[in-house]
């Protein structure tokens, strides 16, 4: 029988081991955006919330026909960790707990952390890798000691291995929700592990701390995903590592307000063909976020995240006269009063039939660590399954995670999907793929048959 569009690509599911035990969590930065999402996730196991904007834990995805009415939810249709199963730890350059740096972070009603309060006080932050070369803003007196970047390294090994012995879990997942360092470009210490490992013990500046952590995981084993837009895993040593290792990697950079916009935005633009003369973008915060992007460095590594976009989506070596030299502006101004309640203001001239100019204009007064949270959420869930899946354990890079990143990581020479809706079409054909069911291609010919 020839196949049908029903029927084609049917392949045999993958082994996935499945989630049993604990699995622990491990964080680098206990500021906002790690303490939203911990606090977040007792929350909702306690019943108190829910967990709105998490793709594992609300998404359906749909199999088979669109006649079929077969949508099951994401959570049910692959072995996915269960929120219960969740253990945090992490490091911070300051001692509080994770209630005292949540009610300091000022994102989530201190009446709601008074309700999960015990839980929260119980997490304390292990003594960080720092070191104010990296971010200038920010000081803190619960730093590791080391004779040098490898004795370091070292210690967070063995911090990863005693947290995973102590607490029982049977599997780990890091993820940075650190500060933003300086901006760094690739070097001849980043090729290799063997040269890595010399930079290390040498203190080769070229390393920034973010790097000791990504390097601790990899040689551990454990997947580990960059929230930040640091380099930290997007260089030849860790996809090198994480493949030898089968620690899969994901980042960079959470895409969550002015970015998660312009790649909802963009990519409509260009589906109907409309013509980009220049788009300004200018986002007010006042978290530890946005007194760390204070300092030009810091501020060099995000704009370059941030920049990178548009350009990928509305590729103007294709579309010349819609594209060629469109004017992309991208600030972002500290303002403490705003707190974590940041605001982005775009303002976007477009083109239309026979080049009449129209303006867009969009305030996004957003919650920045609450569109983050769930995000962190999902790719610990993920990366754990990626983990537990050798089809995609030794891939290193996780591409069909970009969904959730503002500057994702792919193999040298292949240019990123920034686009959301296709980012989403990967995603959940990657959990079709892994179980054995057909690619949603929306060709649709077979209904009219």
């Amino acid at each position: 029988m020839a196949p049908t569009p029903a029927t084609q690509g049917k392949k045999a599911a993958s082994q996935i081991a499945p989630a049993s035990g604990k699995l622990g969590v491990m964080i680098p930065g206990m500021g906002a955006v790690a303490t939203t999402f911990i606090a977040g996730v007792e929350a909702i196991r306690k019943g108190i919330a829910e967990p709105i904007g998490s793709l594992t834990q609300m998404g359906t995805i749909r199999l088979g026909k669109r006649t079929d009415g077969n949508s099951p939810r994401i959570m049910d249709f692959v072995p996915l960790a269960g929120l219960n199963d969740l253990v945090f730890a992490g490091w911070d350059i300051f001692e509080e707990d994770a209630y005292e740096a949540a009610l300091h972070a000022g994102v989530l009603e201190k009446d709601l952390l008074n309700q999960i309060k015990p839980f929260l006080q119980s997490i304390k932050p292990m003594p960080a890798v720092f070191d104010r070369h990296y971010v200038k803003k920010l000081d803190g007196r619960h730093v590791k000691q080391g004779k040098n970047k490898m004795d370091l390294a070292e210690q967070l090994r063995a911090d990863i291995r005693n947290f995973k012995k102590s607490s029982g879990v049977e599997r780990l997942v890091m993820i940075w929700c650190g500060s933003t360092e300086i901006f760094l470009t690739q070097t001849a210490v980043h090729a290799s592990p063997a040269a890595f490992e010399e930079g290390l013990k040498n203190n080769d500046e070229n390393i920034a701390p973010s790097m000791i952590y990504a390097y601790a995981a990899m040689m551990e084993g454990v997947p580990f995903a960059n929230g930040a837009p640091n380099l930290t895993v997007d260089i030849p040593v860790m996809l090198e590592l994480s493949k030898k290792n089968h620690a899969p990697i994901a980042g960079k950079d959470y895409k969550t307000g002015q970015t998660l916009l312009k790649t909802i935005l963009a990519p409509g633009f260009k589906a109907r063909m409309l013509g980009l003369a220049g788009w300004f973008s200018t986002n007010i915060l006042g978290n530890r976020d946005g007194e760390v992007l204070d300092d030009p460095g810091s501020f060099k590594t995000k704009e370059e995240s941030k920049l990178s976009v548009l350009e990928q989506i509305l590729q103007p070596e294709l579309y010349p006269k819609l594209y060629k030299d469109f004017y992309h502006k991208v600030r972002i101004n500290y303002y403490p009063p705003r707190g974590d309640n940041k605001e982005g203001w775009d303002n976007i001239d477009i083109f239309g039939w026979l080049g009449y100019p129209m303006q867009i204009k969009v305030d996004f007064l957003c919650r920045d660590s609450i569109l983050a949270a769930p995000i962190v959420l999902d790719l610990v869930l993920f990366l754990d399954l990626a983990k537990r899946c050798p089809e995609l354990s030794g891939l290193g890079i996780q591409e069909w995670l970009s969904f959730y990143l503002k500057s994702p990581m792919t193999v040298p020479g292949l240019y990123p999907e920034h686009d959301l809706f296709i980012q989403s079409m990967k995603l959940k054909n990657t959990l079709r793929h892994l179980r054995g069911e057909d690619m949603i291609t929306h060709l649709g010919l077979e209904y009219y048959d």
